[in-house]
């Protein structure tokens, strides 16, 4: 064994005791780390030949790179859509490590048990029924990509072919119909093979990013009986606008589609009664994305996805190999997602719905729902902002009252994160550059609304 391993194999406890330390000191001050450091020009080093060992590799972390880490997981990084980590999840990430569980095939590890019921606890979660069946996956993207794979198997079916047997070109075009796509989707549709032109942008109503449903109802009739997908969104990146999932579904009975539910975060809805109904229907779609590195607070990286047609997900995704044996009535993981090895991800989300449940999960939810608005009040009352959408549900959407350039937001967004204080990230909303303040992160104040205000009146 080489030396410095060998050390680091007798020493093990001792250094994972000061890993701990240095998570712990992390984590302690987080709340106060600036929300986004800018990053220093690279300087990289060449490759160790024979290494330092790991308390030295810590030490060079800690002294070099640790110092440019954005503080990501705290209470006023409200760029993009980005969670913290429960205190369980992280709890439960660590032991993902220690246990290093594959988990893609059974036979050796309940691992793909733990799995089968955090997602049946998350189906519950979200309002689908025991028809939906679920996995996970490394984030939003691959969720869409594994929901539009099963809805691009569907549309061959119903044209008498199988695509992960004859390949896309057997399938022909391919209609994908949706009112605000996510840009996650055009990505899955290239790596589908469908292509990022397939897809068909219904218009939405007025001042909406809400498809509208006749329009809607007009382009399926327009194909004449041929078979498409719908994307439907349950929470929009900008407003954070839901579709009419009932009414969506509704439309079945009229036009053969396969109706796929963007949830990433907005599925999270469903946990609080007064907001629920905005997901309602939503157990109707045919498949489901749902990202658990937003709303539900677990470490990076973990989605799901849910679909009636796990037989058509293992058409698409079966892994054919001798030591694999036969796919049972039960899939082992690896039949069911495009990994074939596959990190535990599921461990840091059983954490945290074991350790808080549904109530506290709601009120993490309802709380963030609660400082939005609050800050979307403070700014409606800032003379030189204003808002670009009502507050939905967990993001502000705004930009300045006069002169909205994409250059003078941009310089609004870099003096607010080189104050430290907190991050936002830009957007274009209806043409108009603007603003996006995302909260879902479990640690997110009152207080931390005031910073945040008080750093985009001073920006």
């Amino acid at each position: 064994m080489h030396p410095k391993l060998s050390e680091d194999l007798a020493r093990l406890p001792e250094l994972l005791d000061i890993a701990r330390r240095c998570a712990v000191e992390a984590l302690s001050g987080v709340a106060e780390r600036p929300a986004a450091v800018p990053p220093a020009p690279p300087n990289p080093a060449s490759l160790p030949d024979s290494g330092v060992g790991a308390e030295a590799a810590l030490e060079r972390f800690q002294s070099h790179w640790a110092p440019g880490f954005s503080g990501s997981a705290g209470p006023r990084y409200l760029g993009f859509v980005t969670g913290g980590a429960t205190p369980a999840a992280v709890a439960g990430d660590w032991l993902t490590s220690t246990f290093d569980q594959n988990a893609a095939a059974g036979g050796d590890s309940s691992a793909l048990d733990l799995e089968r019921e955090a997602t049946g606890w998350l189906r519950e979660l979200f309002g689908l029924g025991t028809a939906h069946e679920g996995a996970f996956v490394s984030g939003a993207t691959m969720s869409n990509f594994v929901g539009l794979a099963i809805g691009r198997e569907w549309v061959g079916e119903q044209l008498g072919v199988s695509v992960a047997q004859d390949g896309v070109a057997a399938l022909g075009n391919v209609p994908v119909l949706s009112g605000s796509p996510h840009s996650s989707v055009y990505k899955a549709l290239s790596m589908l093979g469908l292509g990022r032109g397939c897809v068909r942008e219904v218009a939405t109503l007025p001042g909406r990013e809400a498809v509208d449903v006749d329009l809607l109802a007009a382009e399926l009739a327009a194909l004449d009986g041929r078979p498409a997908i719908v994307v439907a969104n349950a929470g929009t990146v900008n407003t954070v606008d839901f579709d009419d999932l009932r009414a969506i579904a509704g439309l079945r009975r009229h036009f053969p589609f396969w109706l796929h539910a963007d949830a990433a975060f907005g599925g999270f809805a469903a946990l609080s009664p007064p907001h629920a109904e905005l997901v309602a229907g939503i157990d109707e779609a045919d498949s489901v994305c749902v990202d658990l590195h937003k709303w539900l607070n677990v470490p990076y990286d973990s989605a799901v996805q849910f679909t009636r047609r796990r037989d058509l997900q293992v058409r698409v995704f079966q892994n054919a190999a001798a030591y694999l044996g036969p796919v049972t009535e039960e899939p082992d993981f690896v039949h069911l997602t495009p990994e074939n090895s596959r990190r535990l991800r599921a461990l840091p989300a059983w954490f945290t719905l074991a350790a808080y449940g549904r109530q506290g999960h709601r009120e993490i939810v309802e709380r963030d729902i609660a400082l939005a608005r609050d800050l979307g009040d403070r700014i409606a009352g800032m003379p030189h902002l204003r808002l670009l959408a009502p507050v939905r549900l967990n993001v502000v959407c705004f930009t300045l009252a006069d002169d909205p350039t994409a250059e003078r937001v941009g310089a609004l967004a870099r003096s607010v994160a080189g104050s430290g204080e907190a991050f936002l990230t830009p957007t274009v909303y209806k043409g108009t550059p603007g603003l996006r303040a995302a909260f879902s992160n479990w640690r997110t104040t009152g207080a931390d609304v005031g910073r945040v205000a008080a750093a985009l009146r001073a920006g």
